[in-house]
């Protein structure tokens, strides 16, 4: 399996570090305008470097390329990477609008070739565990889930983040993590309302959605946080609560500054104590669901359900009302 990545930030080198480690693949190229980092992870991974996608995609003909580029690009080369016949692995969020997901998925849907999505948290053993905990009843029916998600802002490492337009703020780009899995854990949303503060350097939200099942799910971020990047949840139902707390569940805590060519910081990307990350993980899943063709854990749908509740709650922040939702609002054109 031939894999090309585009993009050479902070998340195409967790994608490109990955598959190089993993059995059965083969990373043959990587892209990025900025070629120095192209040249810098292609070094380290043993891949061909490209300043341009079109380069790369004639060079090396890849069978799956995973596209690890600023939101508002993500339409964009997911719809160019089907016309090439070229299965595509896209980080979160599959879109910045409904209408720019659906055309994603419609033109994958007319090449044959298949959109996977990067909703990295599914595959952290710590929520998987709370998901399963849920699913067996464990804590009862459902009442109060609190979700938690803080860190640095991207926007003093790479400027786009600081365009809403480009990275959909603080609740696109980082809270539809835990509102892809307050959906995936406690089904169809009733409302969503938003409380939302931005001031220089930092955007900070609190979302409550309420769900048709009666469970309440408050969800926070922030974006300029002095501290570490850090998360934590917890679930509490009629029969017992379940937390994780990223900050507790690491016996060791080790904080590394990537830097840049510049000498700049990346991203902070979370991390977890199993002896495979959650994105070796995420993507050994999709590239065997790939080759035994499965559906994957996180579908199309799943990432654009995901992607509409949280423009909702971005809509919600400006108008200060609540948006409710139908029982099918994914097919129902909602934005």
């Amino acid at each position: 399996m031939r894999i090309a990545i585009a993009g050479c930030g902070g998340m195409g080198r967790v994608h490109a570090g990955e598959f190089a480690q993993m059995p059965g693949v083969e990373l043959v190229g990587v892209c990025d305008i900025e070629y120095h980092l192209a040249e810098e992870l292609a070094a380290k991974t043993g891949a061909s470097a490209f300043a341009s996608y079109e380069e790369m995609m004639s060079a090396v003909k890849p069978d799956v390329v995973s596209l690890a580029l600023p939101s508002y690009l993500h339409k964009e080369y997911a719809c160019r990477s089907a016309r090439l016949g070229v299965h595509v692995i896209c980080e979160k969020p599959i879109a910045l609008t409904a209408e720019d997901a659906r055309e994603a998925m419609a033109v994958c849907k007319e090449h044959g070739v298949e959109l996977f999505l990067g909703h990295v948290v599914r595959f952290f053993p710590e929520y998987v565990q709370i998901k399963e905990a849920v699913n067996a009843g464990t804590l009862g029916q459902m009442g109060v889930v609190h979700l938690k998600r803080v860190g640095s802002h991207p926007g003093t490492v790479r400027e786009w983040y600081n365009d809403e337009a480009k990275s959909g703020g603080v609740i696109v780009d980082l809270m539809i993590h835990d509102i892809d899995f307050a959906l995936w854990t406690l089904g169809e949303p009733k409302s969503v309302y938003t409380l939302r503060r931005t001031w220089a350097g930092s955007d900070y939200a609190l979302i409550t959605l309420v769900f048709h099942n009666g469970a309440v799910a408050n969800l926070e971020g922030y974006w300029g946080d002095p501290g570490s990047f850090r998360t934590s949840a917890e679930f509490a139902g009629s029969g017992g609560i379940i937390r994780t707390d990223s900050e507790k569940s690491r016996s060791v805590i080790i904080r590394k500054s990537a830097q840049n060519a510049e000498g700049q910081r990346f991203a902070e990307i979370p991390e977890s104590p199993s002896l495979h990350s959650p994105y070796y993980l995420e993507l050994e899943h999709f590239i065997t669901c790939l080759r035994e063709h499965r559906e994957p854990a996180v579908t199309p749908e799943d990432a654009c359900r995901a992607l509409i509740v949280a423009n909702a709650a971005r809509e919600s922040a400006v108008t200060g009302q609540a948006v409710h939702f139908g029982h099918d609002f994914v097919r129902e054109g909602q934005q």
